[in-house]
């Protein structure tokens, strides 16, 4: 009995530590690799660019949304890597020569490794998500978005509120595909309205204004918000500031705020999370539950684009 009792661990362990020696020993399959720069460990690596995608669609979306919306998701990433690839004329990243992308999400996307994956949601979570996501990036295997025949600047982001942005509202400059429009699908979000608050001292260390006075009270004033409703300029005191610079110094969630005082404090209330321009992630995610394709909900984000298939050998 022990000796059987000993054979079902033996096969039991074996079975969890197999996801784990897989990660570490499996290469990666012929077609196109992605080189890697993983920050954490300070080296490049390989991936087939489908396995990548993979990565990054479990790191950047919940694995609990739609299958259409982590459809929508693994284009999008698998676009983002496209255009900075050295091999299909992208620039690649700079800071590491030979390196196509990072796993750093202020220079590319987020990216997750197996291992990571179930350190995150555990050995059974891993086998249920893990499966899901695999199927959202088959289903869309090879596909990109293009305009005018080339790879767009696929942004995305959490939460954008009722609208989304338009690309000058970020960048200054007008991009064809990336226009504001109407985002009512994404109101689940836990991070569709929040609030901030400071003391007044806090406030005005971070802005570096610690000698502006507060007696008498603090004057704010939203001097001019963006077509989508965004703060382009706000007045704090004598100074002037931009939204972005803003949320930056703050740490706000999105630039899509009011701000008051109560009870002597500064409050403010944001609403969205992130930078706004292109896919809605939650609005992805409702508009996949609402019964909208992967193409759907990519043609809805991101005008004018077409979906092409990439050669995958």
């Amino acid at each position: 009995m022990k000796q059987v009792f000993g054979l079902f661990l033996f096969f039991f362990v074996l079975l969890c530590l197999l996801p784990l020696l897989l990660v570490k020993c499996t290469p990666a399959p012929p077609g196109i690799t992605v080189h890697l720069y993983v920050k954490e460990e300070k080296k490049t690596v390989p991936l087939a660019l489908e396995e990548y995608v993979k990565g990054v669609v479990a790191a950047e979306m919940p694995a609990e949304f739609g299958l259409e919306a982590l459809k929508a998701q693994a284009v999008a990433a698998r676009t983002v890597a496209v255009r900075r690839m050295k091999r299909f004329g992208g620039t690649g990243y700079p800071a590491v020569p030979g390196a196509d992308l990072s796993n750093d999400v202020s220079d590319s996307q987020a990216w997750l490794s197996r291992r990571q994956l179930i350190a995150k949601w555990g050995f059974w979570g891993y086998r249920r998500y893990w499966r899901k996501i695999s199927a959202a990036v088959e289903a869309t295997s090879g596909l990109i978005i293009t305009y005018d025949g080339q790879p767009i600047d696929a942004l995305y982001h959490s939460t954008s509120g009722p609208q989304t942005a338009n690309a000058e509202e970020l960048w200054g400059r007008s991009i064809p595909y990336l226009k504001s429009v109407p985002c009512s699908f994404g109101q689940h979000s836990p991070r569709y309205q929040q609030e901030k608050v400071f003391t007044v001292q806090e406030f005005l260390s971070a802005l570096g204004m610690v000698g502006e006075s507060a007696a008498g009270g603090l004057a704010l004033q939203t001097l001019k918000r963006t077509p989508s409703g965004r703060v382009d300029t706000m007045q704090i005191g004598t100074q002037v500031f931009s939204g972005a610079e803003l949320r930056s110094r703050l740490g706000l969630a999105s630039t899509n705020f009011t701000v008051r005082l109560r009870d002597g404090k500064v409050v403010f209330t944001t609403v969205g999370y992130g930078h706004g321009v292109g896919l809605c992630q939650y609005g992805a995610d409702g508009m996949a539950r609402a019964g909208k394709t992967f193409q759907e909900i990519l043609h809805y984000y991101y005008q004018g684009v077409e979906l092409k298939k990439l050669r995958l050998n």
